[in-house]
């Protein structure tokens, strides 16, 4: 009964609330249902300064700023509006709008919303047959695609490498018959191999008895030819401490080992010469020649915590003097788990440095003076992501992550990525536009990133290989263009790919009587600005700015389908809409009217017998010089 009785106030006092709204909203909202959306604004944001902003007002605010296409705005007043509960559609509209920003995780988030609302809407069939596609990029680029192993067990595993020959190694605690450790209350940490097949499945796991002791054994790293394994162990293993003096090994302490493949088989281990029993050293990693070895240590002489180390392996068997990587590579935080590829490409973990969280994968040429660069989405998350490793042969690599729960293996394949310059020009001149703004678009008409372009005219984009890209091009004084960025394949790895983007003065768009645009395309049944037609109109902004004593009259026309009085009103609601956005860009709304004519005057006389060629000429927009 309390509840019931709370509810029923709650009733009451919003129905209050909503008729003294009203009263106050009635001019703003007779300007927003009449589509003058710009003076809408003014008047919803006049109810703001007097106190007297709601849930209401707010998504008034946000529906003006939509139907307009100004997305900056509209972002802004739809954070505003979801913190109370909306109907599927406004989740919608505020996810198009993140995109349209770039924010595409936030994008992410609320079309999640909108599909859990309408889970029988296509747009929401869409999203949830795919939710991943928008780009996850850090830097601009998505360096791998992942997905997880089918050989991981219910307990942690990591450390995974991948041989020459197709055998897996990595480390894991899914040993049941172990003594567990008092640290996580999992069994000790043993050796595994798997065999990696030809169609890229892995066989069954089996643990390498040759190594594994009752304490930890691993992570590994393999020689190039195979033969030569370098791992880290638990120091208890040994049957007496002065075994652990002659290896100069602290009891319970990690320490790095040798073995040497026999026959098949791992022995001569030998512990190395640079442990020592009062610090650690772990996660070994050698180079292909066999002369550098990398590995993990919080020895003295380090930036804090653990740090990355190297050391020159001799031809005798012996070893240099340890050295650090410098602040390049370590912090004072902790720096993990390190991977050298072939081409010297060095990939650690690290949680010093500016991260999606907990650990985070790096990456950084150790031939260049490069800075560690985070690896990103989607091999990085909120949660731990560590020991990368990547053959270069094979073309696969691998990394662990705690994001399902428990540490469990990835592999991650290498995206495949080329540079794509576009060079803008004046197609008159030919001579290279700095500041032209180019915005690259994916497949899906979602805005990756925009640039200008530089002082020669040109700017340079990471695109995947295979995948279809196109480009917005706009400059003061030109009329704005799309290009199609060519399809490099997967072949061209690293290579470059061209896209020459001549522009026109903004003068061959104006003849005596109008102003010759694209179609601006609107969705069906629908009258809000698009993203599409928001670019083909800013050429007539453009226009309009260049020639200030230009007055236009804007003619939305439909095709034939639909009753007269239905498409007279759908097409007088897109060229209110039309008209509204030529104002929000600051065009005096005395130099701009529009006006529906529905199907009264179509371009070709062809009536219900038309093609659909015939129909898209006839739904179209004109926007004629009245002076």
């Amino acid at each position: 009964m309390k509840k019931l009785y709370i509810l029923l106030s709650f009733v009451l006092v919003s129905t209050t609330t909503l008729k003294a709204q009203n009263k106050e909203t009635q001019r703003a909202d007779k300007l927003f249902n009449r589509f003058e959306y710009v003076d809408a604004v003014k008047e919803y944001l006049k109810l703001v300064d007097q106190g007297k902003e709601t849930n209401y007002v707010d998504k008034q605010l946000a529906e003006s700023y939509y139907n307009m296409f100004n997305s900056v705005e509209a972002v802004k007043w739809y954070a505003k509006v979801i913190k109370e509960t909306q109907d599927a559609e406004t989740y919608y509209k505020y996810a198009q709008m993140l995109k349209a920003n770039g924010k595409y995780e936030l994008a992410n988030k609320q079309m999640t919303t909108f599909a859990s609302k309408a889970p029988n809407d296509q747009r929401a069939k869409t999203f949830n047959e795919n939710p991943n596609y928008l780009p996850k990029l850090l830097d601009t680029q998505k360096s791998f695609n992942i997905k997880a192993l089918t050989i991981n067990s219910d307990k942690s595993e990591f450390g995974a490498v991948l041989t020459n020959d197709n055998y897996l190694y990595f480390v894991s605690t899914r040993n049941k018959s172990s003594r567990t450790d008092g640290w996580n209350d999992e069994p000790y940490l043993d050796i595994y191999q798997s065999i990696r097949n030809t169609d890229g499945t892995y066989s069954l796991p089996t643990a390498v008895s040759d190594l594994n002791t009752k304490w930890h054994d691993g992570p590994v790293s393999i020689s190039a030819d195979g033969n030569t394994m370098y791992f880290a162990r638990d120091s208890h293993f040994s049957k007496s401490y002065e075994m652990d003096k002659k290896s100069n090994a602290k009891i319970g302490q990690i320490n790095l080992y040798k073995a040497k493949k026999v026959n098949g088989k791992w022995g001569n281990i030998s512990p190395l010469p640079l442990n020592d029993k009062s610090y650690t050293t772990s996660s070994p990693s050698i180079s292909k020649d066999g002369k550098t070895l990398y590995f993990t240590s919080d020895m003295p002489g380090g930036k804090g915590g653990n740090d990355i180390w190297k050391v020159t392996v001799n031809s005798d068997d012996t070893y240099g003097a340890p050295e650090n990587l410098g602040s390049k590579v370590n912090t004072e935080g902790s720096e993990q788990f390190p991977f050298i590829t072939d081409d010297n490409i060095l990939y650690f973990a690290s949680s010093g440095r500016q991260g999606l969280g907990g650990l985070d994968v790096f990456s950084i040429d150790l031939t260049k003076t490069d800075v560690a660069k985070n690896v990103g989405k989607p091999v990085n998350s909120e949660k731990d992501d560590f020991s990368f490793t990547f053959n270069s042969i094979k073309n696969i690599g691998y990394f662990a992550s705690n994001r399902a729960g428990s540490d469990d293996l990835y592999a991650a394949d290498p995206v495949c990525g080329v540079e794509a310059t576009i060079m803008v020009t004046d197609a008159k001149t030919g001579k290279p536009l700095a500041d032209a703004r180019v915005a690259i678009l994916d497949d899906k008409k979602n805005t990756v990133e925009t640039k200008n372009t530089e002082a020669n005219g040109e700017l340079v984009y990471n695109v995947e290989c295979s995948k279809a890209y196109t480009v917005q091009v706009s400059k003061d004084g030109f009329e704005s263009a799309v290009f199609v960025v060519p399809q490099p394949v997967p072949q061209n790895k690293g290579g470059k790919v061209k896209v020459d983007a001549p522009l026109n003065p903004i003068d061959v768009i104006i003849t005596p009587t109008e102003i010759v645009l694209k179609e601006i395309n609107f969705e069906y049944n629908k009258s809000n600005i698009t993203q599409e037609g928001a670019f083909e109109l800013d050429k007539l902004v453009q226009v309009m700015k260049s020639n200030t004593d230009l007055v236009i009259l804007v003619k939305s026309h439909t095709d034939s389908r639909g009753s007269d009085q239905y498409n007279m009103d759908l097409s007088e609601r897109r060229a209110k809409a039309t008209v509204q956005y030529i104002i929000s860009k600051d065009i005096p709304a005395s130099r701009i009217s529009g006006k529906g004519y529905g199907e009264s005057e179509p371009k070709v006389d062809c009536k219900d017998a038309c093609t659909e060629e015939e129909y898209a000429q006839n739904r179209r927009s004109e926007f004629l010089i009245v002076k």
